[in-house]
């Protein structure tokens, strides 16, 4: 059967092989490019720079934990851990989050003697370093312990519900406290985990813990607040969370994103070893941080600076 099409020229349809007519067909249908007055479009399409737009802070995160899933224990002795932490604080570290218990899925929770015997000499071996320390805990008495050695964050996965002491002591203590929604404890918190709507839901979690912090005497401008990215979400409800970050603003409160190297970025990469999601960690912190993310709790501190310096640069020239 002959191949005509009636849009191209008469010629084309003569005296031509098929497969000639099929690659001039396709020709024909490609798009042009128009190399016209482009400064035209360009006027037409420029929009004002936005200038002035602050960089997040990052978090630099220190496991002292035999068991995490990202550095397996890496950094687990005191000395160690110290090494590493004055590592990213020389990286570009903001601040330094100090955790001495997994709150990786499966992971079982320890004793308060036993997470201090971890994280207090960490502490006190960065309190000079000139950077914030969070404490990264969901008892009491182990933030307690950890402000009296230089802690000046406190960070609590249980949106301070897990120890019924801690929303009185950190209203007390005047410190900066992070709420983190999770669906459950992290022992069980990936199992099957099932949303109507994660973001609304996620939402509503967070502007209750908010309004009872705030009736507890914690300032609102003290409270940062986080979606909890990988505690009881499947892929989808992490990257709708993600998606959805400009949302969360909407409490009032500074936005903390802790996506770095977790398992939906090894599974949507192909990447199964949490230390080589680097790539796929800094791509979710640019996100984050174009999204009006104000902290990022990474791992790789580094990379995610350099990022964010060209990300503020490109976002504050001229166009």
């Amino acid at each position: 059967m002959a191949i005509r099409n009636p849009t191209v020229p008469a010629a084309w349809n003569r005296n031509l092989s098929r497969a000639v007519k099929e690659q001039l067909l396709c020709e024909h249908k490609r798009p042009r490019v128009i190399a016209g007055p482009f400064f035209y479009e360009r006027d037409r399409m420029k929009e004002p720079a936005q200038t002035g737009r602050k960089r997040p802070r990052i978090m630099g995160i220190v496991n002292v934990t035999p068991d995490s899933f990202s550095d397996g224990g890496r950094h687990f002795s005191a000395g160690g851990a110290i090494r590493h932490a004055h590592k990213l604080a020389a990286d570009g570290a903001d601040i330094l989050d100090i955790g001495g218990e997994s709150t990786r899925p499966g992971a079982d929770a320890i004793s308060v003697d036993e997470e201090c015997g971890r994280v207090i000499p960490v502490i006190e071996g960065c309190r000079d370093l000139g950077v914030d320390i969070s404490i990264d805990s969901r008892k009491k008495d182990v933030m307690k312990v950890a402000v009296t050695a230089g802690a000046t964050i406190i960070n609590d996965v249980s949106a301070l519900e897990y120890d019924p002491g801690s929303l009185d002591y950190v209203a007390v203590s005047g410190l900066p406290v992070c709420l983190m929604h999770s669906l459950a404890d992290p022992k069980t918190m990936q199992d099957n985990p099932v949303y109507d709507d994660v973001v609304a839901e996620v939402m509503a979690y967070l502007q209750s813990r908010v309004t009872l912090c705030e009736a507890a005497g914690i300032a609102r401008e003290k409270i940062i607040v986080d979606p909890g990215i990988g505690f009881g979400k499947t892929i989808d409800h992490n990257l709708a969370l993600i998606k959805a970050l400009p949302t969360f603003r909407a409490l009032g409160c500074d936005v903390l994103l802790g996506a770095s190297r977790k398992a939906f970025i090894g599974r949507l990469t192909g990447e199964a070893e949490a230390e080589n999601r680097v790539f796929g960690s800094v791509a979710v912190a640019l996100y984050g941080a174009q999204a009006g993310a104000d902290i990022l709790r990474v791992h790789d501190v580094l990379q995610t600076r350099q990022a964010l310096q060209m990300w503020q640069a490109i976002d504050n020239a001229s166009f």
